[in-house]
């Protein structure tokens, strides 16, 4: 939902704007096979009952349906998520993260697919357009385990505890899934702050490779 809203917030701002996603496990412990659905892992989590889990999710659910993303809640498979890192971290060297990262959150929040499963994610991956044995083999392996550590850790040493969480120019931060407005607004303001102003151009002595000019009188 915050990476819709920041999209929308992309097509509002007249500026170039590079953009790179970064691992994040809400929960690195979590089983590969859990048998809790979403609503009882909330309710346990945060000592809240059923109804109060379920009524909750579905303000997600809504707020989801305002962005245009389809958020199936009740058969959202819970799992272990450091394999789908691993996923993304391999597409990235085959220019294909946004892609993969798009149909990850899809299958998801979406088609309650299990993404702690290597077939599953194999077949995810075919459907981005990576080749489904190297990813086999990537998965079967250790392969992509230290960039999404090497992620982690920049997370840790930023503070970083919650998603989603927008690092701008390194220093700048927006937390949780603002409205797009809240984006633009941010954006504009830190382009505006970054853009060097030239005062009373071509009026003095410049140098550069070709040597130095002399303004005439």
């Amino acid at each position: 939902m915050g990476k819709r809203r920041l999209e929308d917030a992309l097509q509002k701002i007249d500026h170039p704007v590079e953009v790179t996603y970064r691992c994040f496990e809400l929960d690195p412990s979590m089983e590969k096979d859990i048998k809790e659905n979403m609503y009882e892992m909330l309710a346990r989590k945060y000592g809240m009952s059923l109804e109060q889990a379920k009524a909750n999710s579905q303000n997600v659910v809504q707020m989801a349906r305002e962005v245009g993303l389809d958020y199936n809640l009740d058969t959202v498979i819970l799992t272990n998520t450091f394999d789908a890192h691993r996923l993304t971290m391999f597409a990235k060297t085959k220019g294909l993260m946004t892609e993969m990262t798009e149909r990850l959150l899809r299958a998801y929040f979406t088609d309650s697919k299990h993404i702690g499963d290597h077939e599953t994610l194999v077949e995810l991956a075919a459907d981005v357009g990576l080749d489904r044995e190297e990813v086999a083999a990537m998965l079967a392996s250790n392969e992509m385990s230290e960039e999404v550590r090497a992620d982690e850790q920049a997370a840790v040493q930023y503070g970083i505890r919650s998603v989603p969480f927008f690092l701008i120019n390194k220093k700048y931060a927006i937390t949780g899934a603002q409205p797009t407005e809240v984006f633009v607004q941010a954006l504009k303001k830190i382009i505006a702050e970054d853009e060097i102003q030239v005062m009373n151009e071509q009026t003095g002595a410049a140098c550069d490779d070709d040597g130095c000019e002399i303004p005439k009188k």
